[in-house]
């Protein structure tokens, strides 16, 4: 899993401290990752960007980013990749390696806080210590033996992975530039704002007829990749100017890498919990030079554009 893009379900990740919402503090739920090796750079042979957001009502508004890279020589994965018919002898392997870090019963991210009566359940947070409590936990604390078998919270996205292909090249029939539009009558200030609405209501319905024709050949994707190319806007309001992307700690730019499409929501069922995360479109921007910080995770930047309801 660690070697493939997927949504949803739960990853290896950083501990609770960075994976917590900007706005209101509580942890944040994985949404995806994907599986960004860049070809010529020794040190990102393995390349993973995280991306994290708040499903907690009210807030349902934070988002993180997170980028991890390894050189094809290290201590976690082996130098040629798995076989797909993994023989008897490494599926025992891989069943006496699931005892490794502790995990939170709730998000699966690190789970350093255990329960003081059973010492068996691991949380990330007292949130979901609280959450499993409630959920089941409190019966299942006084067993003996703890089932392991974890409830659904409710928290996780369903899982699924992500398959990419390359996208043919396509000619929107859309016009690019912009229509002016002439609005006869009087003169003075009330034509003027007239003016201004028309090529605003133009403008927007410009941008987001090119982002139809973009997707026609796939209308169903939920994600569009393309490291250093611009990012496919849904509507005119609220895209970043390049002093809106903060430059990475290392003091390089950030350019754009992938987009997340808003039709992955409809897969997620992200409203199963009533008022739940909404976005147009995620873009995520990374360090230019890709910097590499040893086996840590960088934390990255996301933009979130919400669609805009057009008069």
């Amino acid at each position: 899993k660690e070697h493939q893009s997927d949504a949803g379900g739960n990853a290896a990740l950083p501990g609770p401290a960075a994976l917590g919402c900007a706005r209101c503090g509580r942890p944040l739920a994985f949404l995806l990752q994907v599986y960004a090796p860049l070809p010529g750079r020794a040190d990102a042979f393995h390349r993973c960007l995280f991306l994290f957001c708040c499903r907690e009502p009210p807030c349902c508004a934070g988002l993180r980013v997170f980028r991890n890279q390894l050189p094809r020589k290290n201590e976690f994965y082996s130098y040629e990749p798995p076989s797909e018919n993994p023989s008897p002898e490494t599926e025992s392997v891989c069943l006496q390696l699931r005892s490794g870090a502790h995990l939170c019963r709730v998000c699966g991210c690190l789970g350093p806080k255990t329960c003081s009566r059973c010492h068996q359940a691991h949380y990330c947070s007292k949130e979901h210590q609280t959450l499993d409590w409630r959920l089941g936990h409190k019966q299942a604390c006084t067993q003996d033996h703890l089932d392991h078998t974890v409830p659904d919270h409710n928290f996780l996205f369903p899982e699924f992975e992500i398959v990419i292909e390359t996208e043919e090249e396509i000619v929107p029939e859309v016009v690019e530039k912009e229509e002016d539009f002439e609005i006869t009558g009087s003169m003075g200030k009330e034509s003027e704002e007239l003016d201004s609405m028309a090529k605003h209501e133009s403008r927007e319905d410009n941008i987001f007829q090119k982002f139809k024709a973009q997707i026609a050949l796939e209308p169903e994707q939920i994600l569009r990749y393309g490291r250093g190319t611009e990012p496919i806007w849904i509507s005119g309001e609220n895209i970043p100017q390049e002093e809106d992307i903060p430059n990475c700690p290392c003091g390089a730019k950030r350019i754009f890498e992938f987009q997340v499409m808003p039709q992955l929501l409809n897969h997620l069922k992200a409203d199963r919990l009533g008022k739940s995360v909404d976005w147009g479109i995620l873009a995520v921007f990374t360090c230019a030079e890709n910097c590499s910080l040893g086996t840590g995770y960088t934390e990255e930047f996301v933009w979130k554009q919400d669609v805009t309801d057009t008069p």
